[in-house]
């Protein structure tokens, strides 16, 4: 049964577009860990444009789940991670010009430089995972670096249509699998909604979905506890797919 991580950005989001004070990131993380929320993400972005250096340090101090802070693999953001000491990195690809993380990053192209920094991280005791998408030579390009977990790019299969989608969610059940038989620990994100997440959560081997936009948009329909609530109850009894949900043994 995968848990829950819940992607507070878009609460932050909000705030920037004020630049104000409020709704302040930190309080909401609270909420979430009272809907359930098995762990908080954040994107802290060379560009700052949500997630503030300050949100990240009083998130480090209050969240009793865990805490998996997003970032570029740049020097600036090792430096952050090191000082803080979140309980996992996750280090994704990161454009200024993008709305939001298009794609996996190419571990593949950048192998050495990634397995320096993924050592210093985990050797300051922080866990550290790779958002990739579900393809068989990045995912062994991960193990190489000697990262314990991936995070596999469910962008694709959430924009996919009703002909697509199949497909997608079988790359996904291929690619958890190959990432196991690599040794490695699978989490999974990126655009799932209460509408198609439940596939996802079937896959066996699967440890923790990281979701954010679709339970803040829910949230300003019934208040964060209860989109947390009802997100982690899709997650923890999905409807399995008749044709792909029992793939992986």
């Amino acid at each position: 049964m995968a848990s829950l991580g819940v992607n507070i950005d878009h609460i932050a989001n909000v705030r920037q577009a004020r630049r104000t004070v409020e709704p302040d990131p930190v309080s909401y993380a609270l909420l979430a860990e009272l809907g359930g929320a098995d762990g908080i993400t954040v994107h802290l972005r060379e560009d700052r444009r949500h997630i503030q250096d300050r949100d990240v340090e009083l998130l480090r101090q209050t969240v009793r789940s865990r805490l998996n802070l997003e970032m570029a693999a740049t020097a600036e953001m090792e430096a952050i991670a090191l000082r803080i000491r979140p309980d996992m990195v996750t280090l994704v690809p990161e454009k200024r010009q993008e709305v939001t993380t298009e794609g996996g990053l190419d571990v593949a192209s950048q192998r050495q430089a990634l397995q320096a920094m993924v050592s210093r991280l985990q050797g300051a005791g922080i866990g550290v995972s790779l958002f990739v998408d579900a393809d068989g030579p990045q995912l062994e390009a991960c193990a190489a670096t000697g990262a314990r977990w991936v995070e596999l790019h469910t962008g694709t299969y959430a924009e996919a249509d009703w002909q697509a989608q199949p497909r997608e969610l079988a790359r996904l059940c291929e690619g958890t699998f190959l990432a196991r038989s690599h040794g490695l620990r699978v989490n999974a994100g990126h655009g799932l909604t209460y509408q198609n997440v439940e596939p996802v959560a079937a896959i066996e081997g699967i440890e923790e979905l990281n979701i954010g936009h679709t339970i803040v948009a829910r949230a300003l329909a019934v208040g964060l506890q209860q989109a947390v609530r009802e997100m982690k109850a899709l997650i923890q009894n999905p409807r399995r797919d008749p044709l792909f949900g029992d793939l992986i043994p």
